[in-house]
């Protein structure tokens, strides 16, 4: 089971009760007309201070290449400083809002889910890449920044082209962008040698499923037959490619979003437990002290009081 062999749907009553989440925004497209859009890059050139309230992309992952300037990211609650040449990695669902202090030149790499995991399976890194938000400084030389800048740049043309084979030039350039990226970040490479592509595309598959999922309080048989595998092949793959259970990494999610909304909601702790497929919050309140060391109240009065949120 994943968190409560007797979760229930939430009751009618408290289904209907105000409940303010993390916001879940689409991306502007500065061009509506093009529908079928997978990768999109923007030049952001506001003057001045420029801030974003806490949200979350589930749609897509975003790039975010800061050339100049700096500013503190709001990274799940935590107050994240970054500055400038960097790049701000920004996994789906991952709820991120931005502080950018005067005149911060930055330009945005869009890239839409489905696409971007078929560019993941290319190379096992990359799926460790995007595993968790970053943020990649790019000053190791005197010439890192503009050499990412200038590779960007080139992306935007292309994305932007009708020229022949710009598919193939984009896809191109955005694998090109993420390898170097992968290189220039610490990842725990040794955590997965021993991993195979398969089992890496076994647990990113895995993964998505849980995003689908993980309210509904399916047992890891049910996850494992949407897989089209058996439960030994689950959990091998899970211990080859994660390090973590499949239990584990379903618990992970539930705690990740439960964190999302006792900080930036005004949700209570009973229905957040609902909401997350508990039938019972004291249930969840345990659930999570053991997960996390806190109990959810005490967890967002703490979280609440940090600087910068």
């Amino acid at each position: 089971m994943t968190h409560s062999a007797a979760a229930k749907h939430q009751p009618r009553a408290i289904a209907k009760a105000k409940r303010t989440t993390v916001p879940k925004v689409r991306l502007y497209v500065e061009r509506p007309e093009a529908k079928n859009w997978f990768v999109h890059v923007g030049h952001v050139t506001d003057r001045g201070r420029w801030r974003t309230e806490p949200h979350a992309h589930p749609a897509y992952g975003q790039v975010i290449f800061v050339r100049s300037g700096r500013g503190v990211m709001n990274l799940e609650g935590e107050s994240v400083p970054f500055e400038g040449p960097c790049a701000l990695l920004l996994p789906t669902e991952c709820v991120h809002g931005l502080d950018y202090e005067v005149d911060a030149d930055r330009w945005v790499v869009t890239i839409e889910v489905a696409y971007l995991t078929q560019i993941n399976a290319k190379l096992r890194e990359f799926i460790a890449l995007w595993e968790a938000p970053r943020v990649i400084p790019l000053a190791g030389s005197s010439d890192a920044g503009m050499a990412f800048y200038s590779l960007v740049d080139s992306l935007k043309l292309e994305a932007e082209s009708d020229a022949l084979g710009h598919v193939v030039g984009t896809e191109a350039l955005l694998t090109t962008l993420l390898l170097k990226l992968a290189r220039a970040t610490p990842l725990e490479q040794a955590a997965n040698e021993s991993a195979t592509r398969n089992d890496m595309r076994q647990v990113d598959r895995f993964r998505k499923l849980i995003d689908e999922h993980y309210r509904e309080n399916l047992t890891l048989q049910d996850y494992a037959s949407m897989m089209a595998v058996s439960l030994v092949q689950l959990r091998a793959a899970c211990a080859s490619a994660s390090e973590q259970s499949p239990t584990k990494m379903i618990h992970a999610r539930i705690i990740a979003e439960a964190k999302r909304n006792l900080i930036f909601g005004d949700m209570s702790v009973e229905q957040i437990a609902f909401g997350l497929g508990f039938a019972d919050a004291a249930y969840f309140t345990r659930f999570f002290r053991r997960e996390v060391g806190q109990a959810p109240s005490q967890f967002r009065v703490a979280a609440r009081q940090q600087p910068n949120r």
